[in-house]
C-alpha cells in the first residue's frame, strides 16, 4: 500500500492519530479506540514504539504515550526533500494535535493541578518531549520526580538542538552519588549549568510557554502533586526568578582539566599542606593560591579542601 506524505501506511497513520488524542493508552483502551482486537492494538502499539512513534509511559510500561511529531519523523521528511513542502504542512498540523491533546490547552483556567507523583513525571517528560527552542530548569535538593539518570527525554531534546539552561542546588551534588560527572557530561554536550548555594522553588520553564513547579518538597507523599502554569504574566514573572537565580549562581568550567600549576597546588593540598605551606612550596604568592584553589572549588562544587580533593581525584584529574 502506498505510504502516505509522512511515510506511513495507512494503518500506521491512523493508529498514531489516534494515540496522539489521548494523554496515554493500554492495549484494551487502544483496541476500542480504533475498534479493533486487544491483540491487534498490542501490534499496533508494539510497532509504532519500533518506529519510534509511541514510548512507554514512566508511570506504566504498559501504557504508551505518543511521541512528538517533530522529534521522530523530522530525519526522514529530510531524505524525501522532494515531498518537503507537504509533509512540512503535514508535520505542523499533527504537532499542533499532540500539544493540544498533551497540554490539554482547552482546559479553562491559567494554572492546572497535575495530582500525584506518577502524573507529575508524565508531565515532566511531555513538556520536554514537545520543546522546540529552550528550557529552563531550576533542580533543587531533594530529587522531587525523576533522577538524572532517568530523565531521558532531556537527553533526546538536547540531541535535537533544544537549548538547555540548568542551575543546581549544591546540595544536589551530595544527593545522586554521580551527580557531579553527569553534569560534566552534560555540560559537553552543550548544556549550560550552573550551581547555586541554596534555590527557593524546583522549576522547569518550557519554550517560555509552559512551567512545571512541583508542590511537594518530598516525592510519593500524599501532597505530591505540581502546577502547571500557561497563563503569560505569570510565565514571565517564573523566567525572572530563573533569570536572577542564574546570575548569581557559579559557572560550571567546559573543559574539565587542571594545568600544570592548579595540579601541583591540589596535589599539595591534599597531603595537608595550608595554602600558606603551598603558596612557599612552589614559590608564589598566597593570593595566587587561594585564587586558583577558589576557582576549582566552584567548577567542582566543593565547598572545603577536603571535597575539592576528592571531586579532583573522583574525575580522574590527577594521576
Amino acid at each position: 500500500m502506498q505510504p502516505d506524505v509522512l511515510g506511513l501506511r495507512a494503518e500506521e497513520s491512523a493508529a498514531y492519530r489516534a494515540l496522539i488524542t489521548v494523554p496515554s493508552a493500554g492495549a484494551d483502551e487502544f483496541a476500542a479506540l480504533l475498534r479493533v482486537s486487544a491483540g491487534h492494538a498490542s501490534l499496533l502499539l508494539s510497532g509504532l514504539e519500533g518506529a519510534g512513534l509511541a514510548v512507554r509511559s514512566l508511570g506504566d510500561p504498559d501504557r504508551f504515550v505518543a511521541a512528538p511529531p517533530a522529534t521522530t519523523l523530522r530525519e526522514s521528511l529530510r531524505r524525501r526533500r522532494e515531498e518537503l513542502q507537504r509533509a512540512e504542512a503535514e508535520l505542523g498540523v499533527l504537532d499542533e494535535v499532540y500539544r493540544a491533546a498533551a497540554l490539554r490547552r482547552g482546559a479553562p483556567g491559567v494554572v492546572d493541578v497535575i495530582q500525584g507523583a506518577a502524573a507529575v513525571r508524565e508531565m515532566f517528560g511531555r513538556l520536554q518531549l514537545g520543546a522546540r527552542e529552550e528550557v529552563l530548569s531550576l533542580v533543587k535538593a531533594p530529587i522531587a520526580v525523576i533522577t538524572a539518570a532517568e530523565n531521558v527525554e532531556e537527553d533526546s531534546a538536547v540531541a535535537r538542538g533544544v537549548r538547555y539552561r540548568v542551575l543546581f542546588e549544591r546540595a544536589m551534588l551530595d544527593e545522586e552519588p554521580d551527580a557531579f560527572e553527569r553534569i560534566v557530561a552534560a555540560r559537553a554536550a552543550g548544556e549550560q549549568i550552573r550551581i547555586a548555594d541554596s534555590l527557593p522553588v524546583k522549576l522547569l520553564v518550557v519554550d517560555r510557554e509552559h512551567a512545571l513547579m512541583p508542590l511537594a518538597q518530598v516525592p510519593e507523599t500524599a501532597g505530591a502533586g505540581a502546577l502547571l502554569v500557561r497563563e503569560r504574566g505569570l510565565l514571565l514573572a517564573l523566567v525572572a526568578l530563573f533569570e536572577a537565580e542564574w546570575r548569581t549562581a557559579s559557572a560550571v568550567a567546559g573543559t574539565p582539566a587542571l594545568d600544570a600549576l592548579d595540579a601541583r597546588i591540589v596535589s599539595l593540598l591534599m597531603t595537608g599542606l595550608t595554602d600558606e605551606a603551598v603558596a612557599t612550596h612552589l614559590g608564589t604568592s598566597l593570593r595566587t593560591v587561594q585564587r586558583r584553589v577558589r576557582h576549582l572549588m566552584e567548577v567542582t562544587g566543593g565547598r572545603t579542601r577536603m571535597q575539592l580533593g576528592f571531586h579532583v581525584a573522583r574525575l580522574g584529574w590527577l594521576d
